[in-house]
């Protein structure tokens, strides 16, 4: 990891140790700060080496802020981290310069109205602003100048968070655009083929030692050990698209074409039937696919027959090989016209053949909601992991329990099983 050494006193510091400490200063403070912008931050300040406070301010501003409303925080936090060691004097008077702790927002413009022209009113090129406050605002924070840099730190972060059922047309096709983008990947297994290795925890293979023997004569002049390819688990999609998921439908949609198309994902959808749009969803036009799949399924948006789309799947497709060690992940709010017993019981076939089934149901994220509903409440006993898939970051949530790996939870009992069922009935 290279080290900036700046002038200012924070000579020898690694970006690295520095991005993590300030971004833990920032969530202490209550600023939401993710690992992943604090490695962003690592990056830029090898890209911008922060010779002085003014390019150290913006270069944490521009990979750490991602609103107005978290200005005034950053502001304090930054101060009281770095003004120690980095003198604001050396800034003193700059229209840019980063406020000291403490500052006031109306002083701040009003030290940036001042420096902005010289006493004969002209401006030159190089040292003009990015924009200037409108008459009568003197917030300087409402200024397109500052748009500009916070559009800087993440273009479509104030999206991941935003439910899927609140997007407009325009930000429900930029989400689709960030959740094709998502990488999938499954646990691992290890094949029935076999590949040359080292000595070292392999098994003698027989068949490639007398081969070579036959070479030297008959003579096995050196062994031949091999072990056995570790493959990723095939990854299956049984998506909900009836009238109850229709907020979410376009969406996971999207996750389910850049699925098939990055990660070789089945694809399935289900309402009253359930229609294979592997082959449809394999276009890496993402506007065609999703038309050509969209035309494949006649029963868009109607009712939903849960545990008869599973029995189809398991009877046609599972019990074939394509659920068989796979990660099969159900997107479903679980309100389904079966009745529970007819669900528990294809939940059942599936667990038996899956080796992980992840459960995504956007309405999990409701205010104190409870899996009632007589579907999802005898769906849920057999489920590995359970997360809500609302919005873009819930998402990578979902993205992650795909790809864990660990001891699956103890099957479920048929006693228990029906008691959480008859509580789903009893409360719905």
């Amino acid at each position: 990891m290279p080290e900036y050494a700046p002038s200012d006193g924070l000579a020898g510091v690694d970006a690295a140790a520095l991005a993590v400490g300030f971004s833990m200063a920032l969530r202490r403070a209550g600023l939401p700060s993710s690992p992943d912008r604090a490695g962003w931050l690592a990056q830029a300040l090898r890209i911008v080496p922060p010779t002085a406070r003014e390019p150290l301010y913006w270069t944490c501003r521009v990979a750490l802020v991602s609103s107005h409303e978290q200005l005034p925080a950053f502001d304090a936090v930054f101060s009281a981290a770095f003004d120690g060691m980095l003198d604001p004097a050396d800034t003193r008077g700059d229209a840019n310069s980063p406020p000291a702790i403490g500052a006031a927002e109306h002083a701040r413009a009003a030290v940036s109205e001042r420096r902005l022209a010289h006493a004969d009113g002209h401006v030159p090129a190089s040292r003009a602003p990015l924009a200037v406050a409108g008459e009568g605002n003197d917030d300087e924070s409402n200024a397109p100048g500052f748009e500009a840099i916070l559009a800087m730190a993440s273009a479509d972060e104030h999206l991941h968070a935003k439910s899927f059922a609140e997007l407009t047309p325009e930000e429900s096709a930029q989400v689709r655009q960030l959740v094709r983008r998502i990488v999938l990947a499954t646990p691992e297994r290890r094949s029935r083929r076999t590949r040359q290795w080292a000595h070292n925890g392999a098994k003698l293979d027989l068949r490639r030692t007398i081969r070579a023997a036959r070479r030297t004569g008959g003579d096995a002049s050196s062994l031949v050990y091999s072990r056995r390819r570790a493959r990723p688990r095939r990854l299956v999609f049984l998506c909900d698209i009836s009238g109850s998921m229709e907020p979410y439908t376009q969406v996971f949609l999207s996750l389910l074409q850049g699925a098939v198309a990055g990660a070789q994902a089945e694809a399935f959808v289900f309402s009253t039937r359930l229609t294979r749009l592997t082959r449809q969803l394999s276009n890496r036009n993402a506007d065609e696919a999703l038309a050509l799949g969209a035309a494949a399924a006649p029963d868009w948006a109607g009712g939903t027959r849960l545990a008869e789309s599973l029995r189809h799947f398991i009877d046609g497709h599972g019990r074939r090989g394509l659920a068989r060690g796979a990660v099969v992940v159900v997107l479903s709010d679980g309100w389904a016209q079966d009745a529970p017993e007819l669900v528990e019981a294809q939940m059942a076939r599936l667990r038996r053949l899956a080796y992980r089934i992840v459960w995504v149901n956007p309405r999990k994220a409701g205010t104190g909601y409870q899996p009632l509903a007589g579907g999802m409440a005898a769906a849920l006993p057999y489920c590995d992991a359970f997360v809500s898939g609302h919005n873009y970051a819930a998402l990578t949530e979902a993205a992650a329990a795909i790809r864990a790996e660990g001891p699956r939870p103890s099957r479920p009992s048929r006693v228990a099983a029906s008691a959480t069922r008859q509580h789903g009935q009893d409360k719905a």
